[in-house]
């Protein structure tokens, strides 16, 4: 299994570009997708502020699995959504191990 370091490096800059796009997109028809932007926006944020260390995001993951129903993609979306979706469950399952 990646750790999480290595799953940050490979997925986060996309997730950056992403998220907002894909809020802009479905927010409407999917409004629970507003906040998985607003919760990634956090995870974000402490990761930046943690550099090399391991930040704590034990609450943000939980809430994003609350929020998604464990990542469970809609059927009325696009790529870019699924993407995101699969990135953020990667990024938790590397987290928690």
């Amino acid at each position: 299994m990646k750790r999480f370091n290595e799953v940050k490096k490979l997925y986060l800059e996309r997730l950056k570009q992403f998220v907002p796009i894909v809020d802009r997109v479905h927010g409407g028809s999917h409004p629970e997708f507003h906040d998985v932007r607003r919760v990634f926006d956090l995870i974000n944020e402490k990761i930046e502020k943690a550099g090399s260390e391991k930040p704590e995001l034990a609450d943000e993951f939980n809430e994003l699995r609350k929020i998604t129903d464990n990542y469970t993609v809609p059927d009325d979306v696009c790529e870019s959504y699924e993407a995101v979706y699969n990135m953020l469950a990667e990024l938790d399952e590397a987290y928690r191990v």
